[in-house]
C-alpha cells in the first residue's frame, strides 16, 4: 500500500508542471486558448484607441493586443476600415486551410515576423503589429490561428505562452 501511495505522490509531483500551464489568469495566456476568435467589429462604433497604457487594460496585464479568459479579445474591435489593416490583393497567396482555433495548435518553426512557419505553412505578421510580437520565440511558441472577421485577407496568430496575437498575412505553403 506505502509503494502505491508513494507512486501516486511522484506522479502528482511529475504533472504538477503541465497543469499549471494549463491554468487562467484573468486575461489568458499559460496555456489558454480562446474558443472562438473575435466578433466582427460593429458598424459605426469604432473601438476607442488605446489608452495611456496601450493595450494594458489592467494591471499585469500586457501592451500588445490579448484575449482574456472569458473570450474578450482586447485590442481587435476597429472595424472593416482600419487603414493599418488594408491589403490591395486580399488572400492574393491563397487561404489557409490547416485549420483554425482551439483544435489547431500549431508549433512555429523559425523565421521571424517577416516570414514565419510551420507545417509547410508560411505567414507574415502585419507591419503595423511587428512590435507587438517582439518577445515570441519564433523557434517554439505554440500558437492558434483564427479567422480574422473584420479585415479581408488578414488572420489572427494567438500565441499560447503570452496570450498576445498579432494579425498575419498567409504566404501559402
Amino acid at each position: 500500500m506505502r509503494k502505491l501511495a508513494g507512486s501516486l505522490v511522484v506522479l502528482l509531483l511529475i504533472s504538477l508542471p503541465a497543469f499549471a500551464q494549463h491554468g487562467s489568469h484573468g486575461m489568458g495566456g499559460a496555456g489558454h486558448i480562446p474558443a472562438h476568435g473575435p466578433s466582427p467589429a460593429r458598424a459605426g462604433h469604432p473601438a476607442p484607441a488605446p489608452g495611456p497604457r496601450g493595450f494594458a487594460d489592467k494591471n499585469g496585464h500586457p501592451n500588445a493586443p490579448h484575449v482574456h479568459s472569458n473570450g474578450q479579445w482586447i485590442g481587435h474591435g476597429t472595424g472593416r476600415d482600419d487603414v493599418h489593416y488594408h491589403i490591395d490583393h486580399p488572400w492574393a497567396h491563397g487561404h489557409f486551410t490547416g485549420g483554425f482555433g482551439r483544435g489547431h495548435v500549431f508549433h512555429l518553426g523559425g523565421g521571424g515576423p517577416e516570414r514565419f512557419g510551420f507545417g509547410g505553412f508560411y505567414f507574415s505578421v502585419a507591419p503595423y503589429d511587428i512590435g507587438f510580437c517582439n518577445d515570441w520565440l519564433w523557434d517554439g511558441d505554440d500558437i492558434v490561428i483564427y479567422e480574422d472577421p473584420d479585415h479581408d485577407g488578414w488572420y489572427l496568430a494567438y500565441n499560447v505562452r503570452l496570450g498576445t496575437y498579432v494579425h498575419v498575412e498567409y504566404l501559402g505553403a
